[in-house]
């Protein structure tokens, strides 16, 4: 519901600017204006009914009004990069004229036409976007880690999962997707690498979706971490529902797998109170490799001078839509991918799930392979 709210900015300045383009672009057709106008006062009314009464209406009203809302704001923004490529051409033009002159003569149509292209183009982009949502990739990643003493496996292979975001738009349905896709890897063991949840965990409650979750197959288990949205809206209920899953919570604990390498599970720097990595490592065997789950990516540093042998980070959906993977190289040492730091290794997954309005546009929802050999 938060992320539905704060789409108010993209109502008040966004959705006036693509209107009085959209408008100018129509001039001459009656029934075209109409049409528009109506789309937009549809979409407005739509809007006003959810943020005044989101907490009257029921569940799957809600739901229906989130996506129609967060469908139309994700359109208005790629609407307005479209129109500002546009502005960009006609400022050129207005410098130093260089259209051709049927274009001149023709500029009414021409408008028309450009507007129907970019119509057709946010159409053709929203649908392949929400299809990355709803088909996640399986992305296979090869790490090499140390052979610590009595040491017992010679390969493992890790699943991880990143942002779920259970809630409004990531439902029932598409968990028994990630279920299936990770199962279908055989893996060995699985981690959950935060933000299970997105704002409220009675969706995933109702939906009776860990049940779902308890059928994921690792003969070494399934861990799950906290990510910064388990300490949204009701965290307490959040934290009862994850131990309910069948996976094991660790929130700045260690665990030993099969006396061969460690777990370590960071809780989420939200809590300003969590511990030190220091003196999480610090009672290991340092002999063996530590691999360590910590949500968000800003502490890869830390990881590397504890001698962390691989760090395993969600978080930043790698942008989730274009351009924000751009902004994230300049935010994050590592937004996205496989990286390495002097002795540790890290992957960042762009995550598997979506925040808010259920697309990928740049960017996939991915399922991550760890095969990890011991050497």
């Amino acid at each position: 519901m938060r992320v539905f709210l704060s789409s108010v900015i993209a109502q008040l300045l966004l959705n006036p600017y693509v209107f009085w383009r959209g408008w100018q672009a129509l001039a001459g057709k009656k029934r075209w204006r109409a049409l528009f106008a109506t789309c937009f006062t549809i979409e407005i009314l739509t809007f006003l009914v959810g943020y005044f009464f989101h907490k009257e209406l029921p569940d799957d009203v809600m739901v229906g009004i989130l996506f129609y809302c967060g469908t139309w704001y994700v359109g208005l923004l790629y609407a307005t990069l479209a129109l500002c490529v546009v502005e960009a051409v006609r400022f050129s033009h207005r410098l130093h004229p260089w259209y051709p002159g049927w274009i001149v003569a023709h500029w009414s149509r021409v408008k028309r036409t450009l507007f129907v292209l970019v119509i057709a183009g946010l159409s053709v982009l929203l649908y392949a976007g929400h299809r990355r949502v709803m088909q996640p990739v399986v992305r296979h990643v090869h790490i090499d880690l140390p052979r610590g003493p009595g040491g017992r496996f010679d390969s493992l292979t890790v699943v991880m999962m990143s942002d779920l975001h259970i809630g409004e738009m990531i439902g029932k349905e598409l968990v028994q997707r990630y279920v299936w896709l990770s199962n279908a890897q055989r893996p060995d063991l699985v981690v959950l690498a935060g933000d299970l949840l997105d704002y409220e965990s009675r969706f995933a409650e109702d939906a009776c979706i860990a049940d779902d979750l308890r059928r994921l197959e690792a003969p070494w288990g399934v861990y799950a971490i906290n990510g910064n949205h388990e300490y949204r809206a009701n965290r307490h209920a959040k934290k009862k529902w994850i131990q309910t899953t069948g996976a094991i919570l660790l929130v700045d604990s260690t665990v030993l797998v099969n006396e061969s390498f460690y777990l370590v599970g960071r809780d989420d720097m939200v809590n300003l109170k969590r511990r030190p990595l220091r003196s999480l490592m610090q009672p290991l065997d340092a002999r063996k490799p530590a691999i360590v789950l910590d949500h968000q990516p800003w502490s890869l540093a830390e990881l590397a001078m504890n001698g962390a042998a691989l760090g395993l980070h969600g978080h930043t959906h790698n942008g989730q839509w274009w351009p924000y993977p751009l902004v994230m190289k300049f935010v994050y040492e590592c937004p996205y991918g496989y990286y390495r730091k002097g002795g540790t290794q890290y992957y960042v997954s762009s995550g598997i799930g979506a925040a808010g309005p259920p697309y990928r546009i740049g960017t996939v929802s991915e399922l991550v392979v760890l095969h990890i050999r011991f050497i």
